[in-house]
C-alpha cells in the first residue's frame, strides 16, 4: 500500500470513530431517570398530582418518591447525605440553611400561605379568634418552634399579645392537623390550605394573618446526578401548570 493510499484510510477510520462516538453520545441522552424529592409536609396535596402531570409530560423522568415532612427535618437529612434531587421548603430559613452549606446555588419562591385556627368540625369548644387558645379549659396543639408552620404561629400569637400553653408541639403541620380533625385538640394553628384538605376540620380566619406570610422556595440540588431533570422539574412547579395547581390548593401566588 503507498504512503496516499494509507493516509486515505487512516482518514476514512478516524472519520468512523467519530461517528460511532457520536451515535453512542446520542443514544445515552434519551435514557430515562428517575429522581427524587423533598417537600415540606403543607405541599403533599398538590405536589401528589404536580408530579403526576410532571411525568405524563415529561416522558423519561420518573419522580421515585416524595418525602413530605417538616422543612428543618428535611434540611438536616440533605446536609445529612440524603439523596435527594429538589428541595421544596415551608420557609426561607431552611432553604438558606442549604444554599449556606453549599447544596443549592439558588432557589425561586413559587407559593405562599397564611395561617388559620383550625377546630374539629362542629367547633365544640367554641373558638372564634386567637385569644380563645389562651383559655384554660382550651387544649391547644401548634407546630414546635423550629419548623416553618410553628415559626410563624410564635409570630403570629406575639403580634396578637396571646400566649399559648400549648398542649403539644409537632414536627409538623400534618400532625397538627390530624390531632384536631381526630377530636383529640380543641384548636391548632395550621396553614389556610391544611383546612382546605380536611373536611374534618374548620377553619375560623385570624385578625393579623395576612400579616405573616410564608414564603416557599424550590430548588434543585447541586449534587444530583440529573441535574436537568431536577431543573425541570423546578420549572414544571414554577410553570403555569404549576402554579394553576397550588392555587386550586389554596396558595398564594410565588414570586
Amino acid at each position: 500500500m503507498g504512503a496516499r493510499a494509507s493516509k486515505a484510510l487512516l482518514a476514512i477510520v478516524a472519520l468512523a470513530a467519530v461517528g460511532l462516538g457520536g451515535c453512542s453520545a446520542q443514544s445515552g441522552a434519551g435514557a430515562p431517570v428517575t429522581i427524587t424529592v423533598a417537600a415540606a409536609a403543607s405541599l403533599e396535596s398538590p405536589f401528589t398530582e404536580i408530579v403526576a402531570q410532571f411525568e405524563r409530560t415529561h416522558p423519561g423522568i420518573t419522580i421515585s418518591s416524595t418525602s413530605y415532612d417538616g422543612s428543618s427535618t428535611l434540611a438536616t437529612q440533605i446536609l445529612e447525605g440524603a439523596p435527594f434531587d429538589v428541595f421544596a421548603s415551608a420557609d426561607d430559613r431552611n432553604m438558606q440553611t442549604v444554599i449556606d452549606a453549599g447544596m443549592v446555588q439558588e432557589a425561586d419562591v413559587f407559593a405562599t400561605n397564611t395561617l388559620e385556627i383550625a377546630v374539629p368540625a362542629g367547633n365544640p369548644a367554641s373558638i372564634t379568634g386567637l385569644q380563645d387558645l389562651a383559655r384554660d379549659e382550651v387544649l391547644t396543639v401548634l407546630c414546635a418552634p423550629e419548623v416553618p408552620c410553628g415559626a410563624a404561629s410564635e409570630q403570629l400569637l406575639k403580634l396578637a399579645g396571646v400566649e399559648v400553653r400549648a398542649a403539644s408541639l409537632e414536627q409538623n403541620v400534618t400532625s397538627v392537623l390530624q390531632k384536631v380533625a381526630a377530636g383529640e385538640a380543641d384548636a391548632g394553628l395550621v396553614y389556610r390550605t391544611d383546612v382546605l384538605r380536611d373536611d374534618a376540620v374548620t377553619g375560623i380566619t385570624t385578625t393579623g394573618a395576612e400579616n405573616v406570610v410564608n414564603n416557599y422556595p424550590i430548588a434543585a440540588l447541586a449534587r444530583s446526578d440529573h441535574a436537568d431533570a431536577a431543573q425541570a422539574f423546578v420549572d414544571f412547579v414554577r410553570g403555569e401548570d404549576g402554579q394553576r395547581l397550588l392555587v386550586d390548593h389554596g396558595f398564594g401566588p410565588g414570586a
